[in-house]
């Protein structure tokens, strides 16, 4: 029993990190541009397909695909996960240039209600350029280590190093850098950050570009831990990615990182000897996140 907690923990926190991820960017478009931004998971969406995209285009140039060390994926694959996420920003940026600057001073809850259209937008556009049919990074099996009495994949190990290393980036720019610190100042008050001389239209582009290449490196690694890659990948992970954030405090990027974790371990071990079936998972998050609104609305960090 111990060893399939073990088990089951050690993949919630594979799951929780790539939550974590993409909750800490909806996190910091939620604090500083104060609307929910339901295109969120199809911006995951994005950055996996333009991952694919990038390979196809490495493999066909002749990079060598052989597998760094243990992982079932090489060169190629990392490069187009580099590439995916500076090209997923630059879309964004662009969409918020084209459409959402103008529809700010209308009030959150158009900005809500347009991030939905920009949702169903990009998943057709998805499905019409990929087919609707899973696509696939890699073809390789791989055989799971044993380690302690507990099995992970030299992969999965990949999907938590970088996304510790991700986080700690993030963490060090916002506490260590200029633009850190004015991205704080406007998350508390963006009319007082405005006044005292900050840039808020930089805070805005620099909390897109870190939203978007956070999603869009989340989106990878659901292609890297799954092997294939559908056109709603991150419309079917969205119900996770709210009830990380709001778990963890609507509005803190470090709550979404504590959130993402907590949900993607419950969900994992609430799984435990068919207590819930696995296709009942995102019920667990559902409930945890209706509960915290009722219990504690603020969240784990909220107004820390």
């Amino acid at each position: 029993m111990l060893q399939e907690i073990a088990q089951l923990t050690v993949f919630g926190l594979i799951f929780g990190s790539i939550l974590a991820l993409s909750g800490i960017g909806l996190s910091l478009t939620y604090n500083i541009l104060k609307f929910a931004n339901f295109a969120h998971g199809d911006t995951m969406t994005l950055g996996a397909f333009m991952a694919l995209w990038v390979l196809s285009l490495l493999r066909s140039a002749g990079i060598p695909p052989q597998p760094l060390g243990p992982l079932s994926f090489g060169l190629p694959m990392i490069l187009a996960t580099l590439a995916a996420m500076v090209m997923t920003a630059a879309l964004v940026v662009l969409l918020d240039k084209l459409l959402y600057r103008h529809l700010r001073t209308s009030g959150s809850a158009i900005l809500l209600i347009s991030s939905f259209g920009v949702a169903f937008g990009m998943r057709a556009v998805i499905q019409f350029i990929w087919s609707p049919q899973p696509q696939y990074y890699i073809h390789k099996i791989q055989i799971a280590q044993e380690i302690f009495g507990i099995r992970i994949k030299p992969d999965q190990v990949f999907i938590l190093l970088l996304s510790a290393a991700l986080v700690m980036a993030l963490h060090l720019f916002l506490t260590r850098t200029k633009m850190g610190k004015a991205m704080r100042a406007a998350s508390d008050n963006m009319e007082l950050a405005r006044v005292t001389g900050i840039d808020t239209d930089r805070v805005i582009l620099w909390t897109w570009l870190i939203g978007t290449v956070l999603a869009a490196a989340a989106g990878v690694l659901v292609g890297i831990e799954n092997k294939f890659i559908t056109p709603t990948l991150g419309w079917n992970l969205l119900i996770y990615i709210f009830a990380a954030v709001i778990l963890g405090g609507i509005g803190s990027p470090y709550g979404a990182l504590l959130g993402g974790l907590v949900i993607g371990v419950t969900s994992e071990v609430s799984t435990l000897e068919g207590f819930v079936p696995t296709e009942y998972k995102p019920v667990v998050a559902f409930v945890i996140m209706i509960a915290m609104l009722l219990l504690k609305p603020t969240g784990l960090l909220g107004g820390r």
